[in-house]
């Protein structure tokens, strides 16, 4: 069997003969590391990003499958976007840096994390009328015309490739900041978030819209929103539902449209409050179903929802950090999810620094032994 029918045979719950080892990719920091190490050539550490040659011949020195983070789509953020321009050097070295959606971060020399959310531009009506509403409309020069058209001949056959479906809110939130984000919900001008959402919403659903009138085929589809964190939803799980829900059933609704039936979507942290909105609106595979420090979410998920609710992910990536002992023990335990089917496991997020690169592949290696 390939890669895609294993990985689609499992998520229809259909006969395969063993679990593909499926990952989404690493920190670079991680990829400096290994090359430092010895582990890996120093070329495959840099400009290594998902699904890119670079990123497959370093599945085949561990013994992954594929990255499940491989999807294809149009250009469906800010068009053109802003100029990334320094704005001031502090004291202590630190650059406060306005980057391409208008978010003015501040980037601490040494670090390596997401930096600061310092200030924003996109505050009140006028910022967005002039500023943003203008770089958010569908353009046909989004979209890659002749690639799509020619895509299903094209495209790699052995592994799954999924249709970038875009955000509903979380690029909204990296135009904002979650505290921007938080103010413009309830400004004096109260249709104002409202607004911001349903222009972003129907630039992304025209652009979903023309890829799938070119004929290409996908084998599912993928949402990116990163909402929430380890207490829960960034936004009140009722005004989320209110703002978001009608644009993830229009887009979802195309997509079944055009004969895709599994519809993911990555988000960090604890989900369980959106698991309604997204669920009930058509998604209904979750990723990468992180563990951190509340534990399993997928088995509760399965639970509520029945057999509808697929995933991707759930592997304690951290045990890749430690030993064996470490690495067995996390294979045990998401057994038990393997068996309900309908889920294949994969690092709950990037592999980050510190992961040992034997047991990364001893992982891949062990994980495509379990037979279905």
């Amino acid at each position: 069997m390939t890669n895609r029918e294993r990985a689609l045979n499992i998520l229809h719950y259909k006969n395969t003969d063993r679990l593909p080892a499926v990952h989404f990719g690493y920190w670079g920091e991680l990829l400096q590391e290994w090359a430092q190490q010895g582990k890996i050539p120093s070329e495959l550490a840099e400009n290594n990003g998902d699904g890119t040659e670079k990123d497959r011949i370093l599945d085949r020195l561990i013994g992954w499958d594929f990255n499940w983070s491989c999807t294809r789509g149009a250009n469906n953020g800010l068009y053109p976007r802003f100029e990334e321009k320094e704005l001031e050097v502090l004291p202590d070295g630190a650059r406060r840096v306005q980057n391409s959606v208008g978010l003015i971060e501040r980037i601490k020399p040494g670090i390596t994390s997401i930096p600061s959310e310092d200030d924003y531009l996109l505050k009140d009506r006028e910022a967005f009328e002039t500023l943003y509403r203008p770089k958010m409309q569908y353009s046909p020069d989004r979209v890659d015309f002749e690639y799509f058209r020619n895509f299903n001949e094209t495209r790699d056959k052995e592994r799954p490739i999924g249709l970038n479906l875009g955000s509903v809110l979380g690029n909204i939130r990296d135009m904002t900041s979650v505290v921007g984000m938080s103010y413009l919900m309830y400004d004096e001008d109260e249709d104002l978030f409202a607004d911001i959402v349903d222009t972003y919403a129907e630039m992304q659903y025209q652009c979903v819209k023309a890829i799938l009138e070119t004929g290409a085929k996908f084998d599912f589809a993928h949402y990116w929103e990163d909402i929430c964190f380890k207490n829960g939803p960034l936004i009140s799980p009722e005004i989320f539902d209110e703002l978001c829900a009608k644009h993830y059933k229009k887009r979802n609704d195309l997509c079944h449209k055009y004969g895709i039936d599994i519809i993911s979507l990555d988000c960090d942290g604890v989900t369980e409050k959106l698991l309604p909105t997204w669920f009930e609106n058509g998604v209904n595979t979750m990723f990468p179903i992180e563990i951190g420090v509340w534990g399993d979410q997928f088995e509760p998920a399965r639970k509520k929802y029945g057999k509808e609710m697929l995933g991707v992910g759930g592997m304690d990536k951290t045990a890749l950090r430690k030993d064996k002992a470490a690495v067995d023990a996390e294979i045990e335990r998401i057994k038990r999810l393997v068996a309900m089917g309908g889920f294949i496991p994969c690092p709950d997020h990037r592999l980050m620094p510190g992961t040992k690169f034997e047991l990364v592949q001893y992982y891949a290696e062990e994980i495509k032994k379990i037979r279905l």
